[in-house]
């Protein structure tokens, strides 16, 4: 599986002031280019609020911005540059992006530009009822497209059946081989010291998942205080209720930052988004017979041969497909 854990192969060297709080390196940004620099926070309507890495403050959003298509609009996770004028703060441009995590529109299709600059995807899945492999796939695949590192945290084992907690992690290693996976309680203070590894200085992390599984609670525990307002989710079904309604970018003690993500309920693909969380299956049709095999009856077919002799689970290459067929449709003219 693409993508790494940046924090767990070495400390990154950061400098530059107070914007190292934020996420600023020069490793991975270059020098400080000239003006006053800081990075989204948070997105509204008509402005931004802003972190400078000593404080939160209000910035105007140009018109011309506003009207931009929307991956060039700025999102929470980006650096822009700003200016002082009548008073008030104005943003001027958005700096080059590392990457962009971005997702389409169900209905439309249209591209929905999430955060930006992230090095980590922290994917969270209660085991008491939100737990279903399929969308964690889905979720996978839209990390490791953008070239984030993924890593996926179950959680609510307490409230799970007895065995639930290693029935799940040995399902995620057939569907995410090579994907790291850890089982925490999102409340508890031990979370932040399992975490603390990819939690480095300079590094980014966005918080992934539905409604009710955990992401404001682990944030308000790797804070160390409740910053983010928490719900309670349904006893009958576990399905969490919707607190969070925006996304926003927290500075950690350890120099590193978490953007805290609403819960999603759809979780469609651009048409330009390759299939990364299958790299295995790209992998054995580099063998087939024919280059545009379809792995379906096609003779030589090297994904049905590694599925028939049990090197790969048919409910894998079936998902493949799936969502192959739907990538296909999106980019057929409309």
């Amino acid at each position: 599986m693409r993508g790494r854990i940046p924090g767990t192969n070495g400390e990154i060297t950061c400098t530059s002031g107070g914007l190292v709080r934020i996420g600023w390196c020069v490793e991975r940004f270059g020098e400080h280019p000239p003006g006053a620099l800081a990075r989204v926070a948070v997105v509204e309507r008509t402005r931004l609020r802003l972190h400078d890495g000593e404080r939160v403050f209000p910035a105007v959003l140009p018109t011309l911005l506003r009207r931009a298509r929307p991956e060039a609009r700025p999102v929470v996770g980006d650096w822009v540059r700003y200016v002082e004028e009548g008073g008030q703060r104005l943003v001027k441009d958005c700096l080059a992006r590392r990457n962009l995590l971005v997702r389409a529109d169900s209905e439309t299709g249209r591209p929905k530009p999430m955060v930006a600059n992230v090095d980590e995807a922290f994917i969270l899945s209660a085991l008491d009822g939100d737990f279903h492999p399929r969308r964690i796939e889905r979720y996978l695949n839209l990390v490791l497209a953008a070239g984030i590192a993924p890593l996926v945290l179950l959680t609510r084992a307490d409230r799970a059946g007895a065995g639930a907690a290693d029935a799940a992690l040995a399902r995620l290693a057939e569907i995410a081989p090579g994907c790291p996976a850890q089982v925490l309680d999102p409340r508890a203070p031990e979370s932040a010291a399992l975490l603390a590894p990819y939690l480095r200085p300079g590094t980014t992390v966005v918080l992934l998942g539905s409604s009710g599984v955990g992401k404001s609670t682990l944030l308000n525990t790797l804070l160390g205080e409740e910053r983010r307002r928490t719900g309670a989710f349904r006893e009958r079904d576990g399905k969490g209720r919707h607190t969070t309604t925006e996304r926003a970018l927290f500075p950690l003690p350890s120099g590193a930052c978490v953007i805290d993500t609403p819960g999603l309920r759809a979780l469609a693909f651009t048409p330009e988004t390759e299939l990364a969380a299958f790299a295995d299956i790209e992998a054995l049709a580099e063998s087939c017979r024919f280059r545009d095999c379809r792995h379906e009856r096609e003779p030589g077919c090297a994904v049905r041969e590694a599925v028939a002799e049990g090197r790969l689970a048919a409910e894998r290459l079936a998902h493949y497909r799936k969502l192959l067929a739907e990538l296909e449709a999106r980019r057929r003219p409309r």
